[in-house]
């Protein structure tokens, strides 16, 4: 078993994590799955996103169903109602609060560390992810996100149509302070 452990901070001259999440969604061709307590997903990210759905990847992100700091909820919101409405299924978790961050891709790579998918993570604070590639640590990973699964609900495009015009105001508001989210 081999783990690739990749450290990231503020005085990174490349956004190191950034970069690799963006190129494994971007490799991925069954499936994607991520797990992040913050969702603020810069361009990058969100095409990468857009473009593995298209390619026919399953692509589904599990967020949160109780925040722990409401302006990043907020913006989380706005940036997964915009996955909705692109048919990338979102799923809040209502097992308590969940802080988990973990990324699996195919059968091929598992990433678990303590990188969100925000601007913070990507380029502010340091952080460290560990990427797996041995098959039982993958087996691991996708038996936990299936049993994490089941304590969920999807997000579907009735219930981000039926948000209210102020909830959707303010959940719009907070994405514009995306960038030092």
């Amino acid at each position: 078993e081999s783990v690739l452990v990749m450290g990231s901070g503020p005085a990174d001259k490349l956004e190191e994590c950034d970069i690799a999440f963006t190129d494994i969604i971007g490799r991925a061709r069954e499936r994607v799955w991520i797990v992040s307590p913050y969702f603020v997903p810069d361009t990058d990210i969100r095409t990468a996103l857009f473009a593995a759905k298209l390619r026919g990847v399953d692509v589904r992100i599990m967020l949160p169903n109780e925040p722990d700091h409401k302006l990043v909820w907020l913006a989380s919101i706005a940036h997964a109602d915009a996955m909705v409405e692109h048919d990338i299924a979102i799923y809040r978790y209502q097992g308590g609060f969940l802080h988990q961050k973990v990324v699996l891709m195919d059968d091929q790579i598992a990433s678990i560390g303590s990188v969100n998918f925000d601007n913070r993570s990507f380029a502010i604070n340091f952080e460290i992810t560990m990427w797996f590639t041995d098959p039982q640590t993958i087996n691991d990973v996708e038996a936990m996100l299936l049993e994490d699964f089941t304590l969920c609900r999807q997000v579907d495009l009735e219930e981000v149509r039926q948000r209210s015009l102020p909830a959707r105001f303010m959940s719009q508001a907070a994405r514009l302070l995306s960038p030092v989210l």
